[in-house]
């Protein structure tokens, strides 16, 4: 966790015991015979990507791509060497439908650079086992991620997919910042109202409402 402006806040809500486990764990997951994605040093990407001082918009998504290849350390995103999962692939086919041009790339680093926090609400995952670490050690560091950026002055929008994205909608201050909720991009739900939801045109109206520069989604 290279960010400073993240340390302090995060080392605020979390106590010692739980940074000194979760190394523990880390040291443990990665020196063992299992196949573990992302990369060790692609754990904390998210993060080190997208300062909190430069956090306007916070994607929240479930555990890493459990298939080789595909884990960036960001939520959804995929190198560009990839296919495009499925789940990405409807975020795209929105976006294209939201703002009427198409992305092309399927690496989501520059949503990163602009600053979007692609955070996963686990960080880690072993090969073909989706959600295998959930409930074992990530969530009060993700959970005190969010808050710290809830807790930050400048208002930023928090885009919640699915009902585990939206369980943390109880972390963020909403009369301070905007929550997009719809459906999980996944094909299972996607047509329970995550198309046409528009989160990306809603975000920068947000965001150009309260003076800050919208995001180049197109990236």
């Amino acid at each position: 966790m290279e960010k400073l402006d993240w340390t302090g806040p995060l080392r605020a809500k979390l106590d010692a015991t739980y940074f000194e486990k979760l190394v523990e764990f880390i040291n443990q997951l990665y020196h063992s015979q299992k196949i573990v994605y992302p990369a060790e040093q692609n754990i904390f990407k998210a993060i080190e990507i997208t300062a909190l001082a430069d956090t306007k918009v916070i994607i929240v998504g479930q555990d890493p791509y459990h298939q080789a290849g595909q884990a960036q350390g960001l939520a959804f995103s995929v190198p560009d060497t990839m296919i495009a999962p499925p789940s990405l692939r409807n975020i795209l086919t929105e976006l294209a439908s939201d703002l009427g041009q198409e992305r092309n790339h399927h690496d989501l680093t520059p949503w990163a650079e602009e600053g979007v926090l692609l955070l996963n609400t686990v960080l880690t995952v072993e090969d073909s086992k989706p959600n295998i670490h959930r409930g074992r050690i990530w969530e009060p560091l993700t959970d005190a991620i969010i808050e710290a950026a809830s807790d930050d002055d400048r208002p930023k929008v928090f885009i919640l997919w699915g009902r585990q994205a939206q369980d943390k909608a109880r972390l963020i201050n909403q009369h301070k910042h905007l929550i997009v909720k719809s459906a999980h991009p996944s094909p299972l739900s996607v047509y329970r109202g995550f198309w046409g939801s528009q989160p990306f045109s809603k975000t920068n109206q947000f965001l150009q409402t309260h003076g800050q520069k919208p995001i180049d989604w197109l990236r």
